[in-house]
């Protein structure tokens, strides 16, 4: 049974989907890419692991079926080198001191030690309290005026300022820009406070997953956490402990926040003593890169990116008795939309005018590092990129009635959203929570650092829907869950839907006259190459 017709519509080929029944095996051929890919059998799919060889392994054989050409450096294979840290907790320790004494903190509970920055062996340092930490000279915005941070751990509480747009606010939260601005200023650490109506998982698995190695890239000069010496993440529930003595609260923040008011900015009254013991080993992992090429004599050479991250969390601290992470939407999903994309398009014998890349990305939950490589580092020109289209965690688990893309205002990309989701009888929208930064949270980010202007896509729903609540509590239970497995339910029809509005704008981006490009407003326009 067919999912989609191909039609000649307004000068060119697009994909009309069709209505279609769970009992008329819609998305049957995406779920079994998902079922194989979130096996128990393959452990979770970590980084560098044998798992997730051999879920590169299948990604490359199915490519090879589709009909695409290999376009990595070995074969269909991007070999990625990483540097792995794990953190020994027996030999770990952190502890607050104040004029009454020293309090030693409790790992997992109190605080954990974040391992995106390589930590020193020891830190003594003050504190201060900056706000949402953020400096953004473009806003007019600056936590750190008046605020002496030189030698000083900086504790800020994790999310946006109102006044600031929601993608130019993700991007300064980024690790590579909040860490060069703490290094301009002077400061040694951070130490984050998640805001707890923003979390999207709890603490408790927060601190599950502390255990669980960390990676960076090998290349140094892609360490986006070089010349900071302690990273912390705090318990929300925790964080007066910080704020004892300041004649501040941890509540008087969150209020201040919830009204869209300023932050307050103060000294911290605790020093914080750091030790920390890592064990560090080198490992490689895949990305996986299949290229279908195109026809037209001028734009041939020019490559539109689908990416997907292939790798998940592996095998972790049981949860009700199950420690494979098994990653079955987050991102199996992804990865099986790329394979059935370019199983669709085989088929239905498209003529595309530029090239479209195929990239599996390992890495994605150490810090978008497979993309990053990739995108530093492409197999083809990187001039010749023009623009990514990214999947990831798109999440089927309701019937697709909008189109959540973020980026959607931001490049002239979006407009071709929203040519194709009208064309499946879908609504495209903007970000609906951009206090969750997902913009940057993705492999489309390590792209548009490079200039290229990109996309990303989830399910939509409306606020306060019954859709919000489904996708509210998926993140609460499955994400980054071992729940988040083959035994929960799914809307094979719903991803049939995405699946085929996604290869709709492949072949219409594939196909415009014109190169992508950003908007004229939009921050990222600089970036361009």
């Amino acid at each position: 049974m067919k999912l989609a017709t191909w039609v000649l519509l307004a000068g060119g080929l697009v994909l009309i989907t069709h209505a279609v029944r769970a009992e008329d095996g819609a998305g049957e051929r995406w779920w079994s890419h998902v079922r194989y890919l979130a096996d128990d059998q393959l452990e979770g799919r970590e980084t560098g692991s044998e798992g997730h060889r051999k879920a590169a392994a299948y990604v490359a054989a199915e490519f090879a079926k589709a009909g695409l050409e290999p376009a990595g450096t070995q074969g269909f294979f991007q070999p990625v080198p990483f540097r792995t840290k794990t953190i020994d907790e027996a030999h770990t320790h952190l502890s607050l001191e104040r004029a009454g004494g020293t309090e030693t903190l409790t790992l997992g509970e109190d605080a954990i030690v974040s391992l995106r920055v390589d930590p020193a062996a020891s830190v003594s340092a003050g504190q201060v309290f900056a706000g949402y930490g953020l400096s953004i000279p473009e806003a007019g915005y600056d936590d750190f005026q008046g605020l002496d941070v030189r030698g000083k751990v900086v504790v800020y509480l994790s999310g946006p300022p109102p006044s600031v747009p929601g993608p130019l606010a993700a991007h300064m939260q980024s690790a590579r820009e909040r860490t060069a601005v703490l290094n301009r200023l002077g400061a040694i650490g951070l130490a984050a406070i998640p805001n707890p109506k923003h979390m999207d998982i709890p603490w408790e698995r927060v601190a599950l997953n502390r255990l669980l190695p960390a990676m960076s890239l090998a290349d140094p000069t892609l360490d986006d956490g070089q010349g900071q010496q302690i990273a912390i993440t705090i318990n929300p529930a925790r964080a007066d402990k910080w704020f004892a003595s300041s004649g501040h609260d941890f509540r008087e923040v969150l209020e201040a926040d919830d009204a869209g008011k300023p932050l307050p900015h103060f000294t911290l009254t605790p020093t914080l003593h750091t030790k920390v013991s890592v064990a560090r080993t080198d490992v490689q992992s895949q990305n996986v890169a299949a290229v279908l090429r195109g026809t037209d004599p001028a734009l041939k050479d020019e490559y539109v990116v689908l990416t997907a991250h292939l790798d998940h969390l592996g095998v972790g601290k049981p949860i009700n008795g199950d420690p494979i992470y098994n990653g079955a939407m987050d991102n199996a999903a992804g990865v099986a939309t790329l394979l059935d994309v370019a199983a669709s398009l085989k088929e239905a014998k498209i003529r595309l005018r530029r090239s479209v890349l195929f990239v599996a990305v390992t890495g994605e939950e150490k810090g978008l590092l497979g993309s990053r490589f990739f995108a530093t580092f492409p197999t083809v020109e990187p001039k010749k990129i023009v623009a990514n289209l990214n999947v990831d965690m798109f999440l089927p688990l309701f019937p697709l009635k909008k189109l959540a893309v973020f980026g959607l205002v931001e490049s002239d990309l979006g407009a071709d959203a929203v040519a194709s989701a009208k064309v499946v009888g879908v609504t495209a929208v903007a970000d609906p929570e951009p206090k969750r930064n997902l913009f940057i949270r993705s492999d489309q980010y390590s792209f548009i650092r490079q200039g290229v202007p990109a996309l990303a896509f989830k399910v939509g729903f409306d606020a306060g829907s019954p859709e919000e609540k489904i996708a509210k509590a998926w993140l609460k239970e499955c994400y980054h869950a071992p729940s988040d497995d083959l035994n929960q339910p799914v809307d094979k029809p719903a991803a049939a839907a995405f699946n085929a509005l996604i290869a709709n704008l492949v072949e219409r981006v594939a196909n415009r006259e014109s190169r992508p490009r950003w908007n004229e407003s939009s921050f990222f326009k600089r970036f361009a190459k």
